[in-house]
């Protein structure tokens, strides 16, 4: 099956997968320790990556975008809703998945490339919150 959509859920030492094909079927769902992250995204087309904004999804998230993939980090509090049921790694990869398709949803593509398209050379206010807010 292809891939177009992988939900990443990021943690200390194992990180969660939840990807789902062009139809919205349950492609993968697999966990993944750190050195298996770049191989893992290495071997995929490229696709759609959600990432929930925490203290290491920049880092995440350019990785995995120099691999080629499309990353959209999103702001925690907007992907909660759609969590289904308890909070595991698993539940949490699954509704980032879910809520980065949805065509409304706010997010940031990875720090890098929006420097690179809106013309920053990384002078301080490109660092600041306020430089690169949250597109819709």
């Amino acid at each position: 099956m292809e891939i177009t959509t992988v939900g990443l859920d990021l943690a200390k030492r194992v990180f969660q997968v939840h990807a789902i094909g062009g139809s919205g079927e349950v492609v993968v769902r697999k966990t993944l320790r750190r050195a298996q992250m770049i191989p893992y995204f290495a071997g995929l087309e490229r696709c759609l990556v959600g990432i929930e904004a925490c203290g290491t999804s920049h880092y995440w998230a350019r990785e995995i975008g120099k691999l080629g993939h499309e990353v959209r980090l999103m702001p925690p509090a907007y992907v909660k809703p759609y969590v289904k049921r308890g909070k595991t790694d698993a539940s949490d990869a699954e509704a980032i998945c879910e809520a980065v398709r949805r065509p409304t949803m706010r997010s940031r593509s990875s720090p890098r490339s929006n420097r690179r398209r809106w013309g920053c050379t990384g002078h301080a206010t490109c660092s600041s919150s306020s430089a690169h807010s949250w597109s819709t």
